[in-house]
């Protein structure tokens, strides 16, 4: 559950009031200790108030001397640095509260100036219309037309992206033929004839120099037969001699 916000304003009530004041004094002295223990800095803390005798003070007399003790050494001019009185605390809100009406009027104006450009771009007619909205909207008018050529300019300068070509399949009559069937006659005789480039040139010239020699520089067929492995003649044989 969110907490309540309260009214920073003088409560009038005098029951209502001591009891804010002895809640919000410890908050005060539970803030000021926090402060003195996270930041390790010299701090304290002195209340007075009608409703007790004595004021009450944190940490305790001595460290309270100590720490005046010190600011009164300073510097007159940083002594007075960051000081604020109740006056000037005041004056200081404000300045900040004018700052952020003027903010605030003038998100206003423009709002307002805005829907009036939109109003007269749908036809609504500009007499009777007062001088200085004539005169704000102009003024929009001129912004947003800066604005739409500086955007224009920025697109010419920069390079357009390449266009993507997307090329169609190709016709099947120019696809790949599939590759032809293996049979196992053909792949024994490709086997057999498989010998490295050497081998295949000795041969192809002994028998342009001989052709009547069957054996053509390997012996007979039998003997050219029995280089290949069984599984080989097997296929051979079957592939020739069924």
């Amino acid at each position: 559950m969110t907490r309540k916000k309260v009214k920073l304003a003088y409560i009038v009530n005098d029951s209502a009031r001591k009891a804010t004041f002895k809640k919000r004094k410890k908050g005060l002295m539970k803030k000021v200790s926090e402060l003195s223990t996270l930041c390790g800095i010299d701090a304290c803390a002195i209340i007075y108030s009608p409703y007790d005798a004595q004021p009450e003070v944190w940490p305790n007399p001595a460290g309270v001397q100590r720490v005046i003790a010190q600011f009164k050494r300073m510097p007159e001019m940083e002594q007075s640095k960051k000081m604020v009185n109740q006056e000037s605390f005041i004056r200081q809100r404000i300045a900040k509260a004018g700052e952020q009406l003027k903010k605030l009027h003038k998100e206003n104006r423009e709002k307002h100036i805005t829907e009036v450009m939109f109003q007269c771009l749908t036809g609504k007619a500009v007499q009777g219309m007062p001088i200085a909205d004539l005169n704000d909207v102009g003024w929009l008018l001129d912004q947003k037309l800066k604005e739409i050529h500086k955007k224009m300019e920025s697109l010419k300068r920069s390079p357009p992206d390449p266009p993507v070509v997307s090329l169609p399949p190709p016709p099947p009559s120019m696809a790949a033929p599939p590759p032809p069937p293996t049979t196992p006659g053909a792949a024994s005789s490709s086997m057999q004839v498989g010998m490295d480039g050497p081998h295949r040139t000795q041969w192809f010239g002994d028998w342009m120099n001989n052709p009547n020699d069957q054996n053509m520089g390997f012996g007979n067929g039998e003997e050219m037969l029995m280089q290949f492995p069984d599984n080989q003649n097997s296929m051979w044989n079957s592939a020739f001699f069924p």
